[in-house]
């Protein structure tokens, strides 16, 4: 007898014969098969969280189960793709049935008419366990797609293809398990997305995701593999920055899932990332990118899916020992997904209406990320970096502050920042990371005081703000010589280290060198300033500090040495 829906409370949809699915499953309800999963069973009911519209749908149409878990596709195509957020090519959508997604429409989430070169890794004979490199696809000029044996299927190669062109159904491999059986491999595997893929162990994160930024890099570093929140109101600057991490960071692969955020953003999202130029190998960046698009005015189901199916294509890439940075933009957006499921399923809410287990949920997404050696005996990453939304900029509420428990490097934007057109507007004192001490070794083999260069800097921005508390109350003129030059090398640490264009030619990105070298003079030149005894009238035009703060603009990342050479006249 098949389950037959028996009540629809939006994105939630109740059959009866549970008996009939497990959790998990992967349905298709109605007559038009809309794409669901279970998600509650009881005795008498089944609940399935539908990722599409259920306006049309009726009571006593059909619920089909599909005996598998809901999963992704995994393998060459990947690179380039636009998805949603249950890994619908919305490319190919948009091609086959035109502007909209209708309900129940499907398309294979990679191509099966393309053909890709493969190139063999392994020879008849060998004994292969889950995970191993069995051969390469050029996937782009950059890419070096490799081909995993899946996770949990190990035996003898009895038959590897010869190098040649084939499609993602062509057989490729052969594999005879311990049982006997013989069990065919292709291009490409699916993995369920719910379900972290295997690791030979974790690693230490002891190396820094360049992004290119000084205060990211410098003040409040994020290691490969660690994990970051990026939490902001309205017109602070996440996405602005969350693209520029993606430009601009040292990692192989990017993820960028818009979760939930407005249309237009997201549109502006997909039309700009296709222009962009990798400077690494000044090829489109789009070809090191995958974009999963699951606007705020698609199904809210779906926009629940999309972190996971975003972190499931992350593993994967790591898995074939590339570091991967994962973009979330926001959390949030999926956080009140997660409430509005949970009312319908008539859950006892917690704090502000959300369910109690968000905090367990996002815990587990973020210890998604890692540095780890693979089963392949490669080193690769997934670093984690989620933009939080509060509503009204209350960093208070829920969602940011258990965001806050789970990650190691927490860069809070300010709004007074932003307005003032100050960027990034990551507010120096109300961030931080702790990473730190863990990439300190590698940034001493680069600058050997940078700790201590980093750390009284800080130590100035921290005197500094209290100081500026004492000209609210008694003005400028209660303020002593020494305070007034604390003041101006304030304004000089922000103006010539902390602030940077994204119009400048030169300071758009700063390498490691240029951040360290341009750290040293700045210290330097603000121990003299601290230490001379000129009145603060005249230190300002006396130490230079006006050429001091043009230099960050004036001389880039290959201008190291001229840096160095920098010094005021005596």
């Amino acid at each position: 007898m098949s389950a037959q829906t028996i009540r629809i409370s939006g994105p939630v949809v109740i059959c009866d014969h549970p008996e009939q699915f497990a959790m998990g499953d992967r349905v298709a309800v109605g007559d038009v098969g809309l794409i669901g999963e279970v998600i509650r069973l009881t005795p008498t009911e089944c609940f399935l969280q539908v990722y599409e519209d259920t306006t049309e749908l009726k009571i006593g149409e059909p619920v089909t189960g599909s005996g598998s878990s809901l999963a992704v596709e995994l393998g060459p195509g990947l690179l380039s793709t636009i998805y949603d957020g249950i890994q619908r090519p919305l490319t190919l959508i948009r091609e086959q049935l035109g502007p909209s997604i209708h309900q129940g429409a499907e398309a294979p989430a990679l191509s099966r008419t393309r053909t890709w070169p493969f190139e063999p890794k392994q020879e008849t004979g060998a004994e292969l366990s889950g995970g191993t490199i069995i051969g390469l696809v050029r996937e782009t000029p950059t890419i070096n797609h490799k081909i995993l044996l899946p996770p949990g299927l190990s035996g003898q190669l009895v038959h590897i293809a010869e190098p040649s062109e084939y499609t993602l159904e062509d057989t490729i491999a052969r594999i005879r398990s311990a049982d006997g059986q013989e069990h065919p491999v292709y291009l490409y595997h699916r993995w369920p997305v719910r379900i972290k893929r295997p690791v030979h162990h974790r690693l230490t994160p002891d190396q820094p995701l360049i992004t290119g930024q000084r205060i990211i890099d410098t003040l409040f570093p994020l290691a490969k593999g660690g994990t970051a929140a990026m939490p902001g109101g309205f017109g602070t600057g996440k996405t602005v920055t969350q693209q520029n991490l993606a430009k601009w960071c040292d990692a192989d692969i990017i993820i960028y899932i818009g979760c939930g955020e407005r249309g237009n953003e997201i549109t502006g999202v997909l039309e700009d990332f296709p222009k962009l130029r990798d400077p690494r190998t000044d090829r489109p960046l789009i070809e090191r990118t995958v974009m999963i698009a699951n606007t705020s005015n698609m199904p809210v189901a779906a926009r629940e899916a999309s972190i996971y199916t975003g972190i499931t294509i992350a593993e994967y890439f790591r898995d074939q020992g590339l570091d991967v940075a994962l973009m979330a933009d926001s959390t949030s957006r999926w956080a009140e997904a997660l409430r509005e499921i949970s009312g319908r399923l008539e859950e006892m809410p917690a704090e502000e209406g959300f369910p109690a287990y968000l905090p367990s949920r996002t815990a587990e997404f973020y210890e998604r990320a890692g540095r780890v050696r693979t089963l392949a005996n490669e080193t690769g990453s997934v670093t984690a970096i989620g933009a939080v939304s509060p509503p009204g900029g209350d960093f208070s509420e829920p969602v940011t502050l258990h965001t806050q428990r789970f990650v190691k490097a927490y860069w809070m934007l300010d709004k007074n920042l932003a307005y003032a057109r100050f960027f990034p507007a990551i507010h120096p004192l109300e961030s931080y990371s702790e990473f730190d001490e863990e990439l300190a070794p590698w940034w001493e083999k680069i600058s050997p005081d940078w700790q201590q260069e980093r750390d009284e800097l800080l130590g100035l921005l921290l005197t500094a703000d209290k100081l500026k508390g004492i000209v609210r109350i008694l003005g400028e003129e209660g303020l002593s010589d020494q305070q007034r030059k604390t003041l101006m090398a304030e304004r000089v640490v922000k103006e010539g280290f902390l602030q940077q264009s994204a119009f400048s030619a030169k300071d758009r990105f700063a390498s490691p060198e240029k951040q360290a070298c341009l750290l040293r003079v700045i210290i330097r030149q603000i121990r003299d300033l601290l230490e001379d005894t000129t009145p603060a009238r005249d230190a300002f035009a006396k130490f230079k500090l006006n050429e001091l703060i043009r230099l960050k603009d004036e001389l880039g990342s290959d201008e190291t040495k001229e840096i160095l050479k920098w010094q005021r006249t005596p």
